[in-house]
């Protein structure tokens, strides 16, 4: 048993994949054409980190109650954690990318970690090696 997909809700597909592959250096799985239920037009758009079995489907906002979600899908605390190896080198890379930081990187027991705003504005937790490893 194992989780396959997360749904993370965002404005539009293009900016978000965008901000998956090309800062983060997820991997496109899918982009694949659908539909609501109801028939309007939809994408399947899943994005993976290289090598991890757990991917993250994009959804586009549909409707009032969804894109008020866009940004706050876990109520305003860290929902969302990506685990590096090389800690120093991922942070200087996703700061240079424009990535923003909200809280600056520090030691805790369980490892590196610093809090950065997705493309929604979710609240991820960027997290390396403890520093004793």
């Amino acid at each position: 048993m194992q989780i396959d997909l997360v749904a993370l809700i965002v404005d539009e597909y293009d900016p978000a994949i965008a901000f998956f592959t090309d800062v983060l250096g997820f991997d496109l799985v899918e982009d694949l054409p659908s539909s609501t239920t109801d028939g309007r037009p939809k994408r399947w758009v899943v994005v993976r980190p290289p090598g991890a079995q757990t991917g993250i489907l994009l959804a586009r906002a549909d409707g009032e109650r969804q894109r008020a979600a866009v940004g706050d899908q876990a109520a305003g605390r860290v929902g969302f954690f990506l685990r590096v190896d090389d800690f120093e080198a991922t942070f200087a890379r996703m700061t240079a990318a424009g990535v923003t930081f909200v809280r600056e990187p520090r030691a805790e027991p369980y490892g590196r970690v610093a809090v950065f705003l997705d493309v929604a504005g979710n609240r991820w937790d960027l997290l390396g090696p403890a520093e004793n490893a």
